[in-house]
């Protein structure tokens, strides 16, 4: 007898451990294993709910009591840049885009330790070594890609996004350049850049991670016109961002069980099993 059995993904939750974006919080996150035939499936299917990807992991905030984090992106079709925006593009213009794929090079690890020691000196990254910066860039069992940003003039490496690429868009999966360009707004730059990018390629969205009301580190992504986020099960346009407070009554958080049920799966490969 021959059954079909599906491979339904575990999802567990991490221990609470402190909040990087609102002090005195903590954060709890939801997470499965990517990994299989299915990967990339998965990967669309549960970015599509609010989910992130750090390797071979999709994660998604399940804090206790609070829900601040919103997931993210842009919406392609109703975007325009700002003035302040086609300043950047035009301060930028001697900067060459090459796509690469996923392989990390002891440049780009030079260049990430020049911004985490200058941006995030005291982060969760910060003591990463060359092994690890390598895992994450090379480890991704779907389709990514690694953008690099060098300078016309001087051939230096300036800028790197790890990206993936989904079935309806970009996900910039993390970014980092070089703090010496800082009136050039790098960080901005980059997701203008990847806009053009989706534009280019037809693709409806770019997905920008995690924005945070209240958080000043999270506070550039609402500049972006045609942003929605994730909430309530479902994508909205941002509107006036100041209408997003950080929720933080003990009930704001479903239980992990209610979480896990809501969750809608896509069709994943089947393991076959011959009795």
């Amino acid at each position: 007898m021959r059954h079909t059995l599906p491979l339904a993904p575990q999802f567990y939750v991490t221990a609470p451990q402190p909040c990087p974006y609102l002090e005195g919080r903590l954060e709890r996150k939801l997470f499965t294993a990517l990994q299989g035939q299915g990967a990339q499936e998965l990967n669309d299917g549960l970015s599509h709910q609010g989910f992130r990807r750090s390797q071979n992991v999709l994660y998604r905030p399940s804090c206790t009591d609070c829900s601040a984090c919103l997931s993210a992106r842009i919406e392609i079709e109703n975007f325009t840049a700002s003035k302040s925006q086609k300043r950047v593009l035009k301060k930028n213009a001697n900067l060459e885009r090459r796509v690469t794929s996923p392989w990390a090079t002891e440049e780009q690890y030079e260049l990430f330790r020049r911004y985490l020691d200058s941006r995030h000196a005291e982060g969760g990254m910060a003591d990463m070594d060359v092994f690890e910066f390598a895992a994450m860039i090379e480890e991704t069992p779907i389709r990514s890609r690694v953008i690099e940003y060098h300078d016309r003039d001087t051939g230096a490496l300036v800028a790197v996004c790890l990206t993936d690429v989904l079935n309806d868009g970009l996900s910039m999966v993390y970014s980092f350049f070089d703090p010496t360009y800082e009136k050039h707004s790098l960080g901005t730059f980059i997701i203008l850049d990847h806009i053009a990018i989706a534009r280019e390629s037809n693709m409806p969205f770019v997905y920008l991670g995690y924005w945070v009301p209240g958080s000043a580190k999270m506070g550039y992504k609402a500049k972006f016109s045609a942003l929605q986020i994730y909430k309530h099960s479902a994508w909205h346009p941002l509107g006036d961002p100041a209408d997003h407070d950080t929720e933080t009554h003990p009930l704001s958080t479903a239980p992990i069980a209610e979480q896990v049920a809501n969750i809608s799966l896509p069709d994943l490969p089947a393991h076959r099993k011959t009795r």
